[in-house]
């Protein structure tokens, strides 16, 4: 295919981001697909021969490189090779899989759990499994493009509700034909700005207009609730959640993704959601890392308290220094700048002090609320987050947002 055919619908898509991309590294604007060639305990990173703070991970409670988890994926590869040898409907299930899902529906306080190879694949088969043609589908507004892409592709209605504005999402509700199947749909924690959704209201609007509800726990497991087991223990609403989601690649320093719930709910999902039946298993180190990080979690549980010190020092900090952070409350720290160009520019600056932190711009976010996308973790010590914050500070002061 000639991708310089100027008729070309596709070429032109190409020609486009090519031109983006290419304009924004010649301006020394385009920060993304570092080469880092070291992780340092999470909180630094080695990129192109320099030591750079880390302020864009998901690693929460700082998991990345614990010896007990190195451990277990060294003993799985040992035991079991590197891979797996086909689908695990097909080709046989390892004792290690059913393991971790039962380690998960424990730490979840579930019946059952299934796993699937990725977070982003975990939403796209577990919406369009769930709910089909005739069927309605609510999605926050600000819902990670993994659950619109599987709401879009369940071809169910799809329904998206103002962010986290209950009274918007029951009037969606109470508007649906009252023996249709529902499903609601929300992240826990939103992961462009931080908060969390309202899940004592979500819960009863689902429970009067009797809707399914799945939350996705992406950026609440390690993070909310005393023992870091997420939104539920939050909120001390355990049980009020029917489709537990969740990913092994953020705070669980491995891969995949998946669902707990109800027994009945996990074997549909095996037997019908085609991610699962189509898709190879996850590698044995991968499920014993991830198995081995949530027994972390629970035994050492400073590394949630540390994670809300550092946290509340974060935000708090750069709120004191002039910025606005939003209406976030966790670990994911937006730092409005306004304009795309604003946040390049800010960027720009960190990076030159050794700050790895990157923006966000349109259209991932709407024009005019480009940010830096600022995470904090509990690898972080109290004297590294003082230097992010003053660089920061520094650079905004150079920009005139603050």
């Amino acid at each position: 295919m000639d991708l310089n055919k100027s008729n070309d619908a596709v070429a032109r898509r190409v020609a486009a981001m090519v031109s983006r991309v290419e304009g924004m590294k010649a301006s020394d604007e385009y920060y993304y697909n570092m080469p880092v060639t070291e992780l340092r305990g999470g909180a630094k990173v080695m990129v192109d021969g320099r030591e750079m703070g880390m302020y864009a991970s998901y690693s929460y409670l700082g998991l990345v490189g614990h010896p007990r988890i190195n451990k277990a994926a060294q003993d799985a590869i040992a035991k079991y090779g590197t891979g797996t040898h086909g689908v695990r409907t097909l080709a046989g299930t390892l004792d290690l899989h059913h393991e971790l899902e039962e380690t998960i529906a424990g730490f979840k306080r579930a019946e059952a759990a299934v796993t699937y190879t990725s977070g982003y694949v975990t939403n796209l088969t577990a919406v369009s499994t769930l709910v089909g043609r005739g069927d309605y589908v609510f999605s926050d507004k600000l819902n990670h493009a993994s659950i619109v892409d599987g709401c879009m592709m369940s071809g169910a209605k799809f329904r998206r509700f103002k962010h986290n504005d209950m009274e918007s999402l029951e009037r969606m509700v109470a508007d649906a034909p009252a023996d249709s199947a529902k499903l609601v749909v929300a992240d826990a924690v939103f992961s462009m700005d931080g908060d969390i959704i309202d899940l004592p209201r979500i819960v009863e609007i689902c429970r009067k207009y009797d809707a399914w509800l799945m939350i996705d726990e992406a950026h609440s497991v390690g993070v909310l609730g005393k023992n870091g087991r997420g939104i539920e223990e939050h909120f001390d609403l355990w049980g009020a959640v029917d489709i537990k989601m969740g990913t092994l690649s953020k705070t669980i320093p491995s891969v995949g993704g998946y669902i707990a719930g109800k027994k009945d709910l996990i074997s549909y999902l095996r037997h019908a959601s085609r991610a699962y039946i189509f898709s190879a298993a996850l590698p044995p180190a991968q499920a014993a890392a991830a198995k081995e990080a949530f027994q972390v979690i629970l035994d050492e549980p400073w590394r949630v308290e540390k994670l809300n010190a550092n946290t509340k020092q974060f935000i708090g900090g750069l709120k004191a220094r002039g910025f606005d952070t939003m209406l976030t409350e966790t670990a994911i720290v937006p730092v409005l700048c306004g304009a795309d160009e604003t946040a390049f520019a800010i960027t720009r600056y960190a990076q030159k002090k050794d700050l790895f932190v990157l923006p966000v711009v349109s259209p991932a976010v709407p024009v005019g609320l480009a940010r830096l996308r600022a995470t904090v973790l509990t690898s972080h010590e109290s004297e590294d987050i003082e230097y992010a914050m003053d660089v920061i500070a520094e650079a905004g002061r150079q920009v005139g947002v603050i």
